[in-house]
Parts: structure tokens; C-alpha cells; sequence
């Protein structure tokens, strides 16, 4: 469960202090609309708000923030299984997480408050997306479900829900391996035991700019709106998704020393309005040794096949990619990840040893 994203700024003033405490319970993390001064997110599920039928005239506001919907929408699908199926890959950034998300009102930035009460939020906490193959769509938790009770004590409401909720989730999910959690649904309250979904505890945020980028940094995954819109599938932007999974859980952000440049670019994206003056060049980002990125192509093609998304076609996405965005394109994702032709390499061995795996039904570990 997630517990923010499009965050309101003055909910998640001190976010930092108590990210270890939310950290086990939410599942994909991302928000494109975080105002300056709240920039730590955690993981959550896929899915946001399902929006309710409006009226034929909508606010600039509505538009927006539907438009922004269908893009988070579309990452948290992709991003879901790759997070649930490689917690044995994921090494130390694996925890058990509840699978779901939910939101309020207050969920957004003060100047989508209304649209997001125009598409159906109000108050009080409401399942907003439920990861399928977790243990919240086992039992049958759905979108839309308003969240009464967790271990019997009541979920706060109003603008500081999920701040609250999330300080409530922290020590009640230490040694369970479910949650006991209360709903309202059509009128009436059902409670559920919700077991708790083993995944990589990665954010997965939505970064605000057509800039074709992704970036990591140690504990997020950010993919721009225009790597979004560079893909031409599923599978392309998996392979994105997990490249930058696969450079969190080799420790690279780390290795590089610019885990902080990292966190501070992320920060600026996952904004409504970037600093734009920040995206001009490398914005201080070092780029990968060539080594070091061929691993990480190498982790994420195995995790890419265990989500159940295609490999073939890698080495022919990231020729592409280089070819239309070349090292040159200092605001571009080959200026990072400049070791083009080694890189082909590595991905073109690495695709034959899974399909090899995949012929013979052998597990699909590096």
C-alpha cells in the first residue's frame, strides 16, 4: 500500500523520518506531481485512481491530472511484476509489502485537490489499485473499497491520512505475515486477513519531463514521460523499468558516489513544474563504466523474463535508443550509459542464456 504520490507538500514535510517506518507496507512508489521540499517516496502498487464519470466540461486541473493518471497507470502495470517476481534477485531491497494503494483527496498537490474530488476521492482512504497476483487480490480487496479499520484500530481521515496511516501500518506489520484490515464496500464493512506480498521494495516514479531519461538511486527507479513515450511496448519499457532496478540492486548509484546527485535530480522530475535550468546537460550525473552498465543489462534481462515480459527484441530497443539518442545528446539516456557497443555484447550473450533456459524449463537465474 502506498500511501501518497501526486503528495501534497505540507503532508509530507519530514517524509525522511519516517520512510524506514512506511517502507515494508507500500508497494510502488511514484508521484509526478510532488511540490518542492517533499521528495522522498516509497514503493506501491500498480494502479492509481479509477476516475468516476464527470461532466462533459472539465478544469484544466481534471485534465491534467487524468493525463498524468494514464501515464502512472501505465508504469505501475509494467513495474509490478517485475517487482514481485525478482525479490530473489533483488538481494537486501526485498521486503514484504501489503499490495495495494490508497488514497485521498489530499492525496494531490493543493491545486488538484478539487479535481481529484471530481473523480470520486474524498476524505477518507480508498483502495485506488491492487497489485494482481498479491495477497490483497487473493482475498479480494477491490478498488474503491474505503479503508475503516487496520488490526481493529481506526484509519485515520482527512488531510494527513496517509501520513497518519502510514505511522500506524509501520510496527504492525514487524513478524505478521498479514494484516487484519476492515473496509467499507457498497454500503457495508467487510474485514479480510491481507497476506503480505514479497517484492523488491523499490519506488517507481513517473519523472516529468520529455527528456528520454531514466535514473536510479539506490532506493527509486525514475522513467521520464518521453522514455515512456519512446517505447513502443510492454516489453521496451520493462527493459528501462528493470535496468534501473538491476543498477539500485548492484549498489551502482553507490559505487559511482552520486547516490545524492541521483536523489537530487529524482527529486526535481517527480515535481509538477521541474527546475528546467537543472535538466540542461548531465545535471552533474556521471556516466556508467562500461563494465558496470553491462551488468545491470545483464541482472535486468533475467529479471524482465521471471516478470514474464519478452527479451528477444533488448539488443535491437537499445540500438535504437543509442542510435536516436546518441551519447552526444548530453540531456539524453546514452550520455549515461555511453558503453553502447559492449554493451550489445553482454545483452546479446545474456538474451541466449535465458532463452536456453526457457527451452528447457531450467529456473531463470544468472
Amino acid at each position: 500500500m502506498r500511501l501518497t504520490n501526486l503528495t501534497r507538500g505540507a503532508g509530507w514535510q519530514g517524509a525522511k523520518r519516517y520512510a524506514a517506518l512506511t517502507l515494508p507496507v507500500l508497494f510502488l512508489a511514484a508521484c509526478a506531481t510532488q511540490e518542492p521540499g517533499t521528495g522522498t517516496t516509497s514503493p506501491r502498487t500498480a494502479s492509481t485512481v479509477s476516475p468516476k464519470p464527470v461532466a462533459p466540461t472539465q478544469s484544466p486541473q481534471q485534465t491534467e491530472l487524468k493525463a498524468l493518471i494514464g501515464l502512472q497507470d501505465r508504469l505501475y502495470d509494467v513495474a509490478a511484476p517485475l517487482l514481485v517476481n525478482n525479490a530473489v534477485l533483488c538481494r537486501n531491497n526485498a521486503r514484504n509489502l501489503l499490495g495495494f494503494t490508497a488514497k485521498t483527496k489530499y492525496s494531490y498537490t493543493p491545486e488538484f485537490v478539487d479535481a481529484a474530488a471530481a473523480l470520486g476521492l474524498s476524505d477518507q482512504l480508498e483502495v485506488t489499485g491492487v497489485l494482481a497476483g498479491s495477497g490483497a487480490a487473493k482475498v479480494g480487496l477491490q478498488r474503491g473499497d474505503k479503508l475503516v479499520t487496520i488490526q481493529d484500530k481506526p484509519v485515520p481521515t482527512g488531510a494527513d491520512a496517509e501520513r497518519q496511516t502510514a505511522l500506524l501500518l509501520g510496527p504492525l506489520v514487524n513478524g505478521r505475515n498479514s494484516i487484519k484490515l476492515t473496509v467499507a464496500r457498497n454500503g457495508n464493512n467487510q474485514t479480510m486477513s491481507i497476506p503480505l506480498t514479497r517484492a523488491c521494495a523499490f519506488g517507481i516514479e513517473l519523472g516529468n519531463t520529455e527528456n528520454v531519461i531514466s535514473y536510479a538511486d539506490g532506493r527509486r527507479v525514475l522513467i521520464s514521460s518521453g522514455m515512456m513515450k519512446f517505447t513502443k511496448n510492454d516489453d521496451e519499457l520493462a527493459l528501462v523499468i528493470a535496468k534501473e532496478m538491476a543498477h539500485n540492486t548492484l549498489t551502482h548509484p553507490a559505487r559511482q558516489r552520486s547516490t545524492a546527485t541521483m536523489t537530487g535530480v529524482i527529486d526535481n522530475l517527480i515535481r509538477l513544474r521541474p527546475d528546467t535550468a537543472a535538466l540542461n546537460g548531465m545535471a552533474g550525473v556521471k556516466p556508467y563504466p562500461q563494465q558496470m552498465d553491462a551488468a545491470a543489462d545483464k541482472l535486468a534481462l533475467y529479471m524482465v523474463a521471471r516478470a514474464g515480459y519478452k527479451v528477444d527484441n533488448a539488443a535491437a530497443f537499445w540500438q535504437r535508443l543509442a542510435t536516436t539518442y546518441p551519447a552526444s545528446a548530453l540531456n539524453g539516456y546514452t550520455a549515461i550509459h555511453p558503453g553502447t557497443d559492449y554493451r550489445l555484447s553482454a545483452i546479446q550473450q545474456a538474451v541466449t542464456d535465458i532463452q536456453a533456459k526457457q527451452a528447457t524449463d531450467t529456473a531463470i537465474l544468472p
